[in-house]
């Protein structure tokens, strides 16, 4: 898919994801730097997002809500320097959009000219849904979440499953038709039951991405530190590891430490070339300082007075 040479990768496009509702199953996977979005994009996903999320997972935050446009925008950046195939989705962080839908264009505006993204993604279903349409009347494709939203963590009393029991699932299926009205292409389903996420994969016209939703959906994300076992501590229910590379990490700086202290890092294989000149003996006769002329090399000493003349007027301006 990726071969490093970004004129011969086609980008994925958003009347491309649309069409593959029911079809092949969208990858989505989260990335807040160029390195990661690079690997990721080798891989072959269909989208990266750059979710504020990165307020956990990157500045070690307890939630998301503090996280500002202006660092999405930087990270968006960084991230799609990284993409040749993927298709970039950036989050709109918290209170960036809800006051108005005036003020949700102008920030998903702002992702798309500073942030470089090629979509944004918004919390929330029919209170946002007259957002979602102005922001695609302006000619940006929009990406809607629902169900666990973090950005309402404290209304909702924490991380925790949405959309159980019927009258929470009515509101979780009424939301996400509010969002396909509105012109979403795409709807993220968080932390819900699996059956009310197939219901609402069924009741829209647009792909849905789960996020511990279940199989049902027409794609997944999953958070990249997540995916690659690089997360301490608490882990998702829903957050497969496909690797340990926290555990390689630790590993391998631990083994850098040891040969720092032992001196066995660098060896000459990890060295530039010694920078030391070769001894010779000259045979020429010593050279005047004044004049840079000798004897043996042909001066004159009838000339030195003219000469150190010359060279005093150099040194003088004169």
């Amino acid at each position: 898919m990726y071969n490093g040479n970004s004129a011969s990768v086609r980008k994925v496009t958003v009347p491309e994801l649309r069409a593959r509702k029911g079809g092949p199953k969208i990858s989505m996977v989260t990335a807040y730097d160029f390195t990661m979005a690079r690997l990721v994009d080798e891989a072959g996903v269909d989208m990266v997002l750059v979710g504020d999320s990165l307020g956990m997972v990157v500045q070690g935050l307890q939630n998301t809500i503090p996280v500002s446009m202006d660092e999405m925008a930087y990270h968006c950046r960084a991230v799609a320097r990284g993409l040749a195939h993927a298709h970039l989705v950036g989050d709109l962080p918290f209170m960036s959009y809800q006051s108005s839908p005036i003020q949700a264009v102008e920030s998903a505006g702002k992702l798309l000219k500073d942030g470089a993204c090629e979509s944004v993604k918004l919390e929330g279903g029919a209170d946002m849904a007259e957002h979602v349409f102005r922001i695609v009347r302006a000619g940006i494709p929009v990406v809607g979440h629902i169900g666990l939203t973090p950005q309402s963590v404290h209304a909702l009393g924490g991380f925790k499953l949405q959309g159980r029991g019927e009258d929470a699932a009515k509101r979780i299926i009424d939301d996400a038709k509010a969002l396909d009205d509105a012109g979403a292409f795409m709807i993220v389903l968080e932390a819900v039951p699996p059956d009310v996420a197939l219901e609402v994969t069924r009741s829209v016209s647009v792909p849905t991405i789960g996020i511990g939703a279940g199989v049902g959906c027409d794609g997944q994300v999953l958070v990249c530190t997540d995916l690659l076992g690089m997360s301490r501590g608490h882990s998702p229910k829903f957050a497969k590891r496909y690797a340990e590379l926290g555990d390689a990490v630790v590993a391998a700086v631990r083994e850098y430490v040891d040969e720092v202290q032992s001196g066995a890092f660098p060896t000459a294989a990890h060295s530039f070339k010694p920078n030391v000149p070769v001894p010779r003996e000259s045979t020429r006769a010593p050279v005047s300082e004044a004049t840079g002329s000798s004897e043996e090399a042909g001066g004159d000493p009838a000339m030195r007075p003219a000469q150190e003349g010359r060279i005093l007027r150099l040194l003088t301006g004169g």
